[in-house]
């Protein structure tokens, strides 16, 4: 197990992982369809999305928790 103090982070790399994932899928798949090379296609893809969800996720992610604080009650 991991110690209370690195959920954030690993909240952040599990939903860039999977949010990447998923969505290079798709928008793969909708971009060029499925043949023979769609996995080699999604895989470039992904090495691309992959680190730029997840640093979006750590540089945005405590702007937006902020947003949603003032916004909320």
């Amino acid at each position: 197990m991991f110690s209370k103090k690195y959920s954030q982070l690993l909240f952040v790399l599990i939903m860039g992982f999977l949010m990447s994932l998923l969505m290079t899928l798709i928008i793969t798949f909708v971009n060029t369809g499925i043949d023979q090379d769609y996995i080699n296609r999604f895989l470039k893809a992904w090495v691309v999305g992959l680190p730029i969800a997840i640093a979006t996720a750590l540089l945005v992610g405590p702007l937006a928790k902020k947003f949603v604080d003032r916004i909320t009650k």
